[in-house]
């Protein structure tokens, strides 16, 4: 499932080639992928509005959007402009959004298609089809519509996910902390790959119960997560099967993860073999001689 590295790295991408072009048409081909409005009504929705800016929250993306220009011209990214609501996406396991010209051929697994000007389109491609997309109307928060967004906790690099945040978080909480690491409720946006790497760089087995940490710990674990999402936002993202930016390029830092992925393979540090267990049904990956 693309995390936050992945996200950030697809809004990046969006940002720099779909903004103040208005959405002219588009095509639903799987309704399930729609979860609101009506599949009937998202597109009629949709058509005429430009995106302004995307915006990411943990692993959801969000296009704000504008009412259609008063001529035929585009609006400018960053002018004034009136409200037309949200776009709201989430990749889920295999989602994908691909930002191309109209004739190439259509992939097997393409869900939906926004056609923009210049013969472009945004195509949203899911094998799994696990992904969804929404639409928010003006006037209405996100957060009313896309209910997930409720259950988020802080964004990793904000202010509000401090040291001491992370400590009360953790302080009494009997369940492995590679586990509370992937509850979104604490941190949004860290998944099953990230919390390996972070674990491995601050030296704590997936296995410990997050009340054994101790404050130098905590704050070691607190710098390696958002040392290992730079890192990752950096190598625009990872890529171990489906993941692929607006260009459908691949992301890089599956060639430099420290154990996620590795099991059998030698440590990077001190070779010992990297193994594989599994907590609360979810793999960790781990070195068990950095790692105690």
């Amino acid at each position: 499932m693309p995390e936050l590295p992945e996200v950030e790295t697809v809004r990046r991408g969006l940002n720099q080639v779909t903004l103040a072009q208005p959405i002219r048409d588009g095509e639903i081909l799987l309704d399930r992928s729609i979860a609101h409005p009506h599949p009937g009504s998202f597109l009629a929705a949709l058509v005429g509005l430009s995106i302004q800016q995307w915006h990411r929250r943990g692993k959801y993306l969000l296009a704000e959007l504008s009412q259609p220009a008063k001529s035929d011209e585009p609006v400018k990214a960053g002018a004034g402009w009136q409200s037309g609501g949200w776009l709201g996406v989430h990749l889920r396991m295999t989602g994908q959004l691909l930002w191309m010209s109209q004739s190439e051929p259509v992939q097997k697994h393409c869900r939906v298609r926004l056609s923009f000007p210049n013969g472009q389109e945004l195509r949203f491609v899911d094998q799994r089809t696990f992904g969804q997309l929404w639409y928010v109307p003006s006037g209405i928060p996100p957060e009313q519509v896309m209910s997930g967004l409720m259950r988020l906790g802080p964004e990793p690099f904000s202010p509000e996910f401090s040291v001491a945040y992370l400590c009360q978080c953790l302080q009494g909480r009997q369940r492995a902390i590679k586990t509370a690491l992937l509850d979104q409720a604490l941190v949004a946006g860290v998944g099953n790959i990230y919390a390996d790497e972070a674990l491995f760089l601050s030296g704590i087995a997936p296995q410990t119960l997050s009340s054994q940490l101790d404050v130098t710990q905590v704050e070691r674990l607190h710098g390696s997560v958002l040392k290992v999402l730079q890192d990752s936002i950096d190598a625009r993202g990872t890529t171990f099967s489906d993941f692929r930016n607006v260009s459908g390029i691949n992301g890089n830092y599956g060639h430099i993860a420290w154990v996620y992925n590795r099991r059998g393979e030698p440590c990077r540090v001190c070779e010992t073999v990297i193994q594989r267990t599994k907590l609360a049904g979810r793999s960790a990956h781990f070195c068990p001689r950095c790692q105690t």
